[in-house]
C-alpha cells in the first residue's frame, strides 16, 4: 500500500518535512517513491505538487493524519469528520452538560443558603424587637 507521509530533514530542533509517497512498510526517512511537496512547521510554509498528489490519491494512496490536514488546507481533498472526532466531541458535550448541571446545582444551593440566612436574620431581628418592646 502506498502512503503519503512526511519525511523529516533539516538541522536538529529545526525540522522541515518533505511530503512523499512511499511504501507503507518503508522507514520514515527511507527512499521515497516520489516527492510531492514541502512543509515547514516553524514558518507554516507549505508547497504542494497538486497534479502529482491528485494522481497518487487517484491510485489509492492513503495520507497520514497530518498529511490529510495539509491536503485539506491546500484544498486538494474535502474536509471530512473522522469517527474519532465525533466521539471526542460527543464526550466533550456530555462533560460540558454535566459541568453546567453541577454549576446550576451549586448556584441553587448557594441561593437556598442565602435565603435561609436571610430568614434567620429576619427572625432574629423580630426577636430583638420583641425583646426591646417588652423591656420598655
Amino acid at each position: 500500500m502506498i502512503k503519503l507521509r512526511l519525511k523529516r530533514f533539516g538541522k536538529k530542533r529545526e525540522a522541515s518535512f518533505r511530503l512523499v509517497a512511499c511504501n507503507s512498510t518503508s522507514r520514515r526517512d527511507g527512499r521515497p517513491l516520489q516527492e510531492l511537496g514541502f512543509y515547514n512547521p516553524r514558518t507554516k510554509e507549505t508547497r504542494l505538487d497538486t497534479e502529482a498528489l491528485r494522481e497518487r490519491l487517484g491510485q489509492g494512496a492513503q495520507p497520514t493524519d497530518v498529511v490529510r490536514t495539509l491536503l485539506e488546507r491546500g484544498g486538494l481533498i474535502e474536509k471530512t469528520i473522522r469517527p474519532a472526532e465525533t466521539v471526542g466531541k460527543a464526550k466533550q458535550a456530555v462533560k460540558r452538560e454535566e459541568e453546567a448541571k453541577q454549576a446550576a446545582e451549586a448556584k441553587a444551593a448557594v441561593e437556598a443558603e442565602a435565603a435561609a440566612a436571610a430568614e434567620a436574620a429576619k427572625a432574629e431581628d423580630a426577636l430583638q424587637r420583641e425583646a426591646e418592646s417588652s423591656d420598655s
